[in-house]
């Protein structure tokens, strides 16, 4: 097996293959062990939510947070109910953005998207 190519001349190494192909995926199985994963997790609510379940579901927010997950807050607006999403529907999001503060990063602000509105926070960086 060649081991430094630029060296004049060449290195190599006599060595057995099979042994060296094994250890390889050995390493290729720590690394894997060690590398962390961020998943997107969804939280859902309505305009019309009372307060302690959006309480409710800020604890959970912020508990997928502490997991080093991103979440996406999507506030759903059925029949009439869009007519208030630049007024109920924005100062539902700015709370929770106001809550989650100390928490997370808000990655995107809440925007419509068809008949959703939708915000990305991710866990705070140090």
């Amino acid at each position: 097996m060649e081991v430094s190519a630029n060296a004049n001349p060449p290195v190599c190494r006599i060595m057995n293959y099979d042994k060296f192909r094994y250890e390889q995926k050995k390493k290729q199985q720590e690394a894997k062990k060690k590398q962390t994963t961020v998943d997107t997790k969804e939280i859902k609510f309505r305009p019309k939510t009372e307060e302690h379940d959006l309480n409710f579901k800020i604890k959970n927010i912020k508990k997928f947070l502490a997991q080093k997950n991103k979440v996406k807050i999507t506030m759903r607006f059925r029949g009439r109910e869009i007519v208030y999403s630049q007024s109920i529907g924005m100062e539902a999001m700015q709370k929770i953005a106001e809550e989650l503060e100390e928490d997370a990063t808000i990655l995107s602000p809440p925007k419509m998207e068809g008949k959703q509105m939708v915000m990305f926070v991710g866990p705070k960086t140090s």
